[in-house]
């Protein structure tokens, strides 16, 4: 898999890119990562990647010229006529959340482009004519997209055939299977005087997994519960729902007395 990084702070990715499960990705002929710097597509002596807003307004906004002239520089076509396994994304406070699914999603992919914005916004005719989809890490904001452009990258990495040695490791992680992950405990069994579950202890595998299933489930339910709208479960899990259900409505009801 290829990812393409557009953005104008290039040397913020080196660091990160030659560490933990990219640099294992990149090293095992997974993943390809190309840094795209926006002001080598400018044609001015300041290499401007900004100018001022229509209409006024504070902050800058980042032109489409250079942004529509690395993109075309990239093996992606025009948006509606992307090579099959290609999506090209800005990374924007106003877009489509990024989820584990959509890691996933990613991961299929044969070329992932991703925009970094900057400053107070990108010029929306990249939105409307250059791009398949807007993604955000969530509703905050950051400085520009660089750091979201990591995240991209690492959560898409370890999903790629592979890279993680035990692929259980990733299939049991929170979200993969659409709720939370279990807790997890390792030695010392007793560490001043917080133990561990006695059923890890006992080598019982089949309550070892049914422990685990129902611990997902319980935080999922007490932290997370709109994920298990959603969420695969079994008759034997609604079942331990319903009992968390009604031993919340039983604290509920102590509680007023």
């Amino acid at each position: 898999m290829r990812i393409s990084i557009l953005t104008i702070f290039p040397d913020f990715f080196p660091p990160a890119l030659a560490e933990g499960m990219i640099r294992a990705a990149r090293e095992k002929g997974r993943l390809a990562v190309d840094i795209v710097q926006l002001r080598e597509f400018t044609d001015d002596s300041h290499r401007s990647t900004d100018d001022y807003p229509f209409g006024g307004g504070v902050g800058m906004i980042m032109k489409i010229d250079p942004i529509a002239r690395a993109l075309e520089s990239l093996p992606v076509g025009a948006r509606g006529q992307r090579p099959a396994g290609c999506r090209v994304v800005l990374l924007s406070p106003q877009g489509r959340l990024l989820t584990q699914q959509l890691a996933i999603e990613y991961a299929r992919l044969e070329h992932l482009v991703v925009l970094c914005g900057r400053y107070k916004g990108v010029d929306e005719r990249v939105s409307e004519h250059l791009i398949d989809e807007e993604l955000s890490l969530g509703d905050f904001v950051l400085s520009g997209g660089e750091p979201a452009a990591l995240c991209v990258v690492d959560a898409v990495a370890r999903l790629l055939p592979g890279v993680v040695g035990d692929s259980d490791s990733v299939e049991s992680d929170s979200f993969h299977s659409g709720i939370l992950d279990a807790p997890h405990y390792t030695r010392p069994a007793d560490y001043r005087g917080w133990g561990v579950p006695e059923v890890l202890l006992g080598g019982n595998h089949a309550a070892i997994a049914r422990w685990r299933r129902e611990q997902a489930l319980r935080r999922t339910f007490e932290r997370r519960s709109g994920l298990l709208d959603a969420a695969e479960l079994s008759a034997e899990d609604r079942r331990y729902l319903e009992r968390l259900e009604r031993e919340r409505a039983a604290r509920r009801a102590e509680d007023r007395g």
